[in-house]
């Protein structure tokens, strides 16, 4: 299958037993036609993601949250849309970091003074191209953070596509003090995301979630997995100290502090 010869390439190897619950999952909604566009080698976007945000903003804990962090991905476009819409300060971050900044600002007062659409920089470019860069210690505490899955467990354990910037992007904002220990971590996923407990084994600097959306169901974890209390800098690949221009600086600021 041409569609599966692209994904394979990238972050493969890592962890082989990851590798073969992705391919798994990509390959089921491929299969089904639940996807929308390709969803190999990315947080792939489903049918119903719409209908999953629609679930997410009816919690409780989004209706209290002022200040949310979402992943920069297409099925969560949704989500994000939503919380401009409803007033939300929302942080979302340059697409695997690769700028001098690693993060964006959307602030729905100064979008709506500017005149530009929410629908617009609700997409990972628009935001990129509209939002305030910041840094990461220029942002404040978030209410809620959003992160984007391949897979996921209803004991909390999650599988990104591999390149590990969720994970990085939490152990940093616990080191800075910008998630506080009752900050809800969760995602929206079409139900064939949804894999068997055993099929994900979480380690040290994995973040557990605490509340899964599908646009069937809503699943409160409940996890007894332990939250990182930081970055796990010995897991921290060689090509993201090359690809992400502020680690290395970041690494020494946050190292000067302990």
């Amino acid at each position: 299958m041409t569609e599966h010869a692209e994904p394979t390439a990238r972050w493969q190897g890592r962890n082989s037993d990851k590798d073969v619950v992705r391919t798994d999952v990509w390959s089921a909604l491929e299969s089904q036609a639940v996807a929308i566009g390709s969803p190999w080698s990315r947080i792939p976007n489903f049918e119903g993601a719409e209908r999953a945000a629609e679930r997410l903003a009816e919690l409780e804990i989004w209706k209290r949250a002022h200040i949310v962090k979402s992943n920069p991905d297409a099925p969560q476009i949704p989500v994000r849309l939503r919380a401009l819409q409803e007033g939300k300060l929302l942080y979302t971050p340059v697409p695997e970091l690769v700028a001098d900044f690693p993060f964006v600002l959307l602030d729905p007062e100064v979008l709506a003074r500017r005149g530009i659409p929410f629908e617009e920089v609700a997409a990972s470019e628009g935001a990129v191209r509209h939002g305030q860069p910041v840094q990461f210690q220029e942002m404040r505490p978030m209410d809620l953070i959003v992160v984007g899955c391949v897979a996921v467990t209803r004991n909390g354990g999650r599988i990104g596509k591999g390149g590990g910037f969720a994970d990085l992007e939490l152990g940093i904002f616990r080191e800075l003090g910008l998630v506080p220990p009752t900050t809800p971590i969760l995602t929206t996923v079409h139900g064939l995301q949804v894999v068997d407990d055993r099929r994900v084994l979480m380690i040290a600097h994995d973040s557990p979630l605490d509340w899964i959306i599908t646009p069937d169901e809503v699943i409160e974890t409940r996890t007894t997995y332990p939250q990182p209390h930081g970055v796990d800098w010995e897991s921290v690949q060689a090509d993201q100290y090359r690809d992400i221009p502020f680690l290395v600086e970041l690494r020494q600021e946050l190292d000067r502090r302990t």
